[in-house]
């Protein structure tokens, strides 16, 4: 029996979405945003030099037709892009009213998201008094930190030494409907953080935020602070079964590798493995090896987001990108017949674009073990439809 593995590259966006222009980064619409043109062009350009050089080198998904989707989806051709497909390729449209992790991963799995998500508008003074005091009151403290939007690298620079000193938690959040809460793993605890944000999580979902994440770091002022890989996020229940359950439910194996399991709170899966990325992939080649017939493989590699578009990293952003290729081609090398690996991603997170948050963009839908073909311009929701075909499982009405 055939295995799926569905693969999302976090934030690798190809451009095109058609309402880009109702989504903001500060007061910049959207429109014209584009992950990987634009980094692609900045390479070509000499504009992404630091620890890599030249024009970006994606043989594989390249091959894969992640030019051709790119071309499809918003009409850019970088030269680097370009190159025979041997790949089945698309470019996928978001439905849900969103730019965010879970919109993406639920409707990539078959559900658009049914409401609308609450978001922490204000800059600063971002959450409401009453919910800075639950936080307070469940944390055992007087008081919080940030309250305010900030990439949490950044945040936890600002307030890490006064939170050691207070012991009160930092809470930011962004444009995406999340509170995310950080804490040091020794001065403030790993397990208190997680109960912290456990205890929190409900009050957040009957609120409709999406997520509550746990953010732990490590370090002190003098050498600086770095976020750990203990990360747990705490996302809302889903509202309807999804491609996760419908395969566990027929009666197949369902992994998830990174942080799927926190997207999906585990609803549909038998195993999480986590890590960085790199650990991920080492995951990932694992399960190729050894995931039995009919299992499907749900993962995500966080890092191109979370290090490296937020940051507004172009350089860091392909990098990333070329070690992904690089070490993809080696999963592709060891597919069985039968196999499909699918890369695909959840939004966009343009390094060359302003503000620091998520870009709405359609995604690349790429597809190894079908032989050569054009999916064409689909939805996110077709991605589960095409994974459950493959793996015999029949979609819910």
């Amino acid at each position: 029996m055939a295995r799926a593995f569905l693969v999302v590259m976090d934030s690798v966006g190809i451009g095109g979405a058609p309402d880009a222009d109702a989504f903001f980064n500060g007061s910049v619409p959207d429109t014209g945003s584009n992950t990987v043109g634009h980094i692609a062009q900045a390479c070509a350009e000499g504009r992404a030099e630091e620890g890599r050089s030249g024009p970006l080198s994606l043989p594989n998904l390249v091959s894969m037709g992640l030019g051709a989707a790119t071309k499809l989806a918003s009409g850019l051709e970088v030269a680097s892009l370009v190159g025979e497909v041997t790949g089945t390729w698309g470019a996928a449209t978001e439905l849900s009213r969103g730019k965010d992790t879970p919109s993406g991963h639920w409707e990539l799995a078959g559900l658009v998201v049914p409401w609308e998500w609450h978001y922490f508008a204000d800059v600063r003074n971002s959450f409401p008094p009453e919910l800075l005091a639950q936080l307070a009151e469940l944390a055992g403290v007087d008081g919080i930190l940030g309250n305010c939007h900030a990439p949490g690298t950044a945040i936890i620079e600002e307030f890490g030494a006064e939170h050691i000193a207070t012991g009160y938690p930092i809470c930011y959040t962004s444009a995406d409907s999340v509170l995310q809460i950080a804490a040091h793993e020794v001065h403030f605890g790993l397990d208190r953080l997680i109960e912290l944000c456990a205890k929190i999580a409900p009050i957040a979902h009957e609120m409709k935020v999406g997520r509550v994440i746990a953010r732990p770091f490590v370090g002190d002022a003098e050498a600086g602070f770095t976020r750990t890989a203990n990360r747990r996020d705490f996302a809302i229940e889903l509202p309807a079964p999804v491609l996760s359950n419908w395969v566990q439910g027929a009666g197949q194996r369902v992994y998830a590798v990174g942080k799927i399991g926190d997207i999906f709170s585990m609803s549909g899966f038998d195993e999480l493995r986590k890590g960085p990325d790199e650990t991920l992939m080492r995951h990932l080649d694992d399960l190729i090896e050894t995931a039995e017939n009919g299992s499907l493989t749900f993962a995500n590699f966080v890092e191109f987001d979370s290090i490296y578009g937020h940051r507004r990293d172009v350089s860091g952003y392909a990098r990333a990108l070329e070690w992904f290729d690089a070490e993809i081609g080696k999963i592709m090398s060891k597919l069985r017949d039968g196999d499909i690996l699918v890369l695909t991603a959840d939004h966009g997170n343009d390094p060359t674009w302003v503000g620091t948050d998520h870009t709405r963009e359609r995604a690349p839908v790429l597809v190894h073990g079908l032989g050569q073909g054009r999916l064409g311009l689909i939805g996110f929701k077709d991605v589960a439809a095409l994974v459950a075909e493959h793996l015999g499982v029949v979609v819910p009405k």
